[in-house]
């Protein structure tokens, strides 16, 4: 089931309940909404996330920020394959940071959401300056009479734990098989399709130029990569250029990729870029003829990268 965005009180007379900005929706994370969705079928209740836009250090720590793996609907989206009954967002204000933890519960969590039970992460904080950790809710649990679950950490192979700060430092450094057994999936880009230069189409590889849904959205580093693409007129593998075209002096941060047997008109679809292979650097070319032939040395690769993981 796909989840709702509410804001009033369930309809329920209680709910199952998690709270936190599951940036990324990785492995982690899902291993705690498959809890939260067990719990609530084993109790008759609604699985209920509680998530905040935007990203509390937005608005708390705005110079430290992080970029993010799933700004506003790509998170959505991903939570929609959850089994949630219903994702709450609530706006992320001062006001809200300056509530403690007991004050979230009995203002917000039980009043608004009428949350039975509470599942949380091994490593969950929330409340003003983050005081609401896993001792401090069970203790509150024993007392106002809801019981606390929380969800062990998620190990890889290596023995590291996932978070949504180690998953960012990898896609930040391009360690995109990292990000994947991380995130269950391959890292994605989402955005809508708008108009471009056409250059692409004069070299014999016509693209999709995809802008942004976020400038908050964290990319890989600039190169060109093997991708699948979502789109309205179906699945496409394909290659993808990040970041500036130097062969023709623009410097300006682009994402254009030439999608394999793709035809008809995409401008103004939402597209999501799958990110499955670096192939190479971008890099300056000293004329249009030597870019395109390299563009067909891309092709083959990326083409054979894809086939790779069939």
């Amino acid at each position: 089931m796909s989840p709702r965005l509410t804001d009033p009180s369930l309809v329920a007379p209680g709910s199952v309940v998690t709270v936190g900005t599951f940036d990324g929706v990785h492995r982690g994370h899902q291993d705690v909404l498959s809890r939260v969705v067990e719990r609530a079928r084993a109790s008759g209740f609604p699985a209920v996330l509680v998530t905040f836009e935007p990203h509390p250090a937005e608005v708390l720590k705005p110079e430290r920020a992080p970029l993010l793996l799933s700004p506003g609907d790509e998170k959505l989206e991903l939570l929609a394959e959850s089994g949630l009954d219903y994702a709450a967002v609530l706006p992320f204000t001062r006001a809200l940071a300056s509530l403690s933890a007991e004050e979230f519960v009995e203002r917000v969590l039980v009043p608004r959401y009428r949350m039975r039970e509470l599942v949380i992460g091994y490593d969950h904080g929330f409340g003003r300056d983050r005081a609401g950790s896993v001792d401090v809710l069970q203790r509150l649990g024993q007392a106002r009479g809801f019981p606390v679950e929380v969800v062990p950490p998620l190990r890889l192979d290596d023995g590291e734990t996932v978070s949504s700060t180690k998953v960012r430092a990898a896609v930040a450094a391009g360690e995109l098989d990292r990000v994947a057994v991380a995130l269950g999936r391959r890292y994605s880009v989402t955005g809508t399709v708008a108009r471009g230069e056409r250059r692409g189409r004069l070299l014999g590889f016509p693209t999709i130029n995809v802008a942004l849904a976020s400038p908050r959205k964290l990319l890989p580093p600039a190169g060109v990569y093997a991708v699948r693409a979502q789109t309205p007129h179906g699945e496409f593998g394909g290659m993808m250029n990040l970041g500036p075209r130097p062969t023709f002096g623009d410097e300006a941060l682009s994402l254009e990729a030439h999608l394999f047997g793709a035809s008809g008109d995409f401008y103004d679809a939402r597209v999501r870029v799958d990110v499955v292979a670096r192939l190479r650097d971008t890099r300056r070319f000293e004329s249009a003829e030597a870019l395109a032939f390299q563009l067909s040395e891309d092709a083959g690769q990326a083409q054979r990268a894809l086939e790779a993981l069939r």
